[in-house]
């Protein structure tokens, strides 16, 4: 994002609601393809980012400045897609097994799609043990951010973020091993 954006942004942030049209407009591909690498299936990656394109305009009071916009708009979508795949998947369970398959049926799933849920999955399991490890690996690995960039969108020391990055992809690593 260039710093025409990054001004407009400061001003929306301080009240400004007349530039959020040009903000959101500008923001939507990044947004989409941000909650794309989270949710293979177009129509949920549409959902997340028209989602995620709502939270930005009733949250962007709540753009400080401390960081780039553009790290807090991947914040912003990636928790999201995170939120939207949670709702789907209770979803999925809510409904009726009858109308449920048994199993995925592998001649018709995507590699990428399986491996995408998997990854959402561990995502999951190291939440619920490991919550603080979550948000600065998903924001480098999935969100390319700089470390510089995550302990400035975390407000946490530079060594606490290289720790949780590499604490996080050792438990998603042995999550993800098929053994």
């Amino acid at each position: 994002m260039n710093d025409d954006l990054e001004q407009l942004a400061a001003r929306a942030a301080a009240g400004d609601q007349s530039v959020l049209p040009t903000i959101l407009a500008a923001i939507r591909p990044q947004v989409q393809r941000r909650v794309a690498k989270f949710l293979p299936y177009h129509e949920d990656a549409e959902e997340a980012a028209q989602d995620t394109l709502l939270q930005v305009a009733n949250k962007i009071h709540t753009f400080k400045g401390t960081g780039s916009f553009a790290g807090w708009v991947t914040v912003v979508a990636t928790n999201q897609a995170r939120q939207t795949y949670r709702s789907l998947k209770r979803r999925s369970v809510e409904q009726s097994a009858e109308v449920m398959p048994e199993s995925a049926d592998p001649r018709t799933t995507s590699v990428i799609a399986g491996s995408r849920l998997d990854l959402l999955e561990a995502l999951e399991s190291l939440e619920s043990s490991h919550p603080q490890l979550v948000q600065p690996l998903v924001l480098r690995d999935l969100g390319s951010l700089t470390y510089a960039e995550i302990a400035d969108e975390l407000d946490v020391p530079l060594g606490t973020v290289k720790a949780r990055i590499h604490q996080a992809r050792k438990a998603v690593a042995e999550r993800l091993t098929v053994t």
